[in-house]
């Protein structure tokens, strides 16, 4: 019988026993757009035994410019399962388990209890906060990876080595980061941070990525535009709030995000867990060209064919439109950026 793996077990980087140790590995994606399903393609046809795949969204149209798992039949259903289907035909020696929820501090220790490593291909800055945490608690792997415009990012996140946390100590303020639905993304990107990420967690799963070794966490910053690549060394803060003080503060509840639903006005308000002052005009500048705008000096609204958006300045806004807090998360990422 012809081996699916053969042009792998050949790579000196892998061999037969490698193949083995990554068919007895469990790998979490959380988010499965562009960076995720780039990577599960990736990491499927390598035969990681075992993929879940977890994400709160449904496929869209739009999706289809760089979500590379799915085509037009999908648009409607559920990422995880769309995506689960597409693998499973792909590879269907493997496990996939799809899981349509939003990842917070209520299940996030239940999803990632037997996981081997956690790839991020997420949306929002709290969500990788809170894998940052339960990570670095669990002393479980992750790769913290991102794609913007024609730019991306990654850096594998190791247990004992620095955390996003050395890096980011404090959460940006809500609209002071661009998103794709803002800034717009180029399709390569996507494939090309994936494809990094995924190489990273076979490096990982396989014991060749080491957090002594400062080189296997750096920040890896690529340009496929202008073909430029920088990498940053990012040390472990013997200060920083996670790794080093051991305060989980993104598993605590009330440091969450606060959500409500408005009786009566199929509406959503989202609370930020750390609300900052955000620069209304810029954020309206930003979301000129995607629906209507009005803005003061305390509030901004937006409205798109689908949702009627109000923003405060204190980063709170009200989603009119739907009654369902996961839709409403993803529609305050998509546009307001945390």
């Amino acid at each position: 019988m012809e081996n699916r793996y053969s042009r792998q077990e050949i790579l000196q980087n892998i061999g037969e026993e490698g193949q083995k140790r990554l068919s007895e590995s469990h790998v979490l994606i959380v988010g499965c757009g562009a960076l995720g399903t780039a990577a599960a393609n990736n990491l499927a046809r390598a035969g990681i035994g075992k993929i879940s795949i977890l994400d709160r969204d449904f496929v869209e149209l739009n999706n289809l410019q760089r979500q590379v798992l799915f085509d037009e039949t999908d648009v409607g259903e559920p990422k995880a399962v769309a995506a689960t289907k597409k693998l499973k035909l792909i590879n269907s020696a493997i496990e996939v388990e799809p899981i349509v929820k939003d990842l917070n501090h209520t299940n996030v220790e239940e999803i990632i209890k037997d996981v081997d490593l956690v790839l991020d291909g997420t949306d929002n800055i709290l969500t990788r906060m809170l894998i940052n945490d339960v990570c670095v608690r669990e002393e479980i792997p992750w790769i913290y990876t991102g794609a913007i415009g024609t730019s991306g990012m990654t850096m594998n996140i190791l247990p004992g080595a620095a955390c996003i946390r050395c890096l980011y100590p404090h959460i940006p303020k809500p609209g002071s980061l661009p998103t794709c639905d803002t800034m717009g993304v180029l399709n390569t990107i996507t494939v090309i941070m994936g494809s990094m990420a995924s190489t990273e967690a076979i490096r990982i799963l396989l014991g060749e990525a080491r957090p002594e070794n400062e080189q296997d966490g750096r920040l890896i910053v690529y340009d496929a535009w202008n073909h430029s690549m920088d990498e940053i060394l990012v040390r472990k803060n013997d200060e920083c709030n996670c790794c080093s003080l051991e305060e989980y503060e993104y598993l605590n509840s009330e440091d969450r995000e606060i959500i409500t639903s408005l009786c009566g006005r199929n509406a959503i308000q989202i609370t930020p867990a750390d609300p900052k002052d955000m620069d209304l005009r810029e954020l309206a500048s930003n979301l000129e060209h995607l629906g209507s705008i009005k803005c003061a000096d305390f509030i901004l609204l937006f409205k798109t064919e689908k949702y009627e958006i109000s923003v405060f300045r204190d980063g709170r806004a009200i989603i009119k439109g739907t009654n369902d807090p996961n839709i409403a998360r993803s529609v305050y990422a998509r546009y307001i950026g945390t």
